[in-house]
């Protein structure tokens, strides 16, 4: 069976956000921790996982991931709540 794909948003340890996309959150989220997941996350360390989206396919997936990261930090997360 398919895994789903889904978008997520990060907060790292200095406050920041970071927006990713996985089919599977425990695996990519265990990457994180271990520093394997981004250089990103790696240089800035990860404090928790803030929310999950699911999409359609990959390509979804990751044209909502680059739409995400070009919203501001507030509109970030309103776009996880809507």
């Amino acid at each position: 069976m398919e895994k789903s794909w889904k978008v997520y948003l990060l907060e790292c340890n200095d406050g920041s956000f970071y927006t990713g996309i996985t089919n599977d959150i425990e695996k990519r989220m265990l990457a994180h921790r271990t520093g394997k997941g981004s250089k990103y996350v790696f240089r800035k360390g990860f404090k928790n996982l803030i929310a999950i989206k699911e999409s359609k396919d990959r390509s979804s997936a990751s044209k909502e991931e680059y739409h995400i990261k070009q919203l501001s930090r507030a509109d970030k997360l309103k776009w996880f709540n809507k």
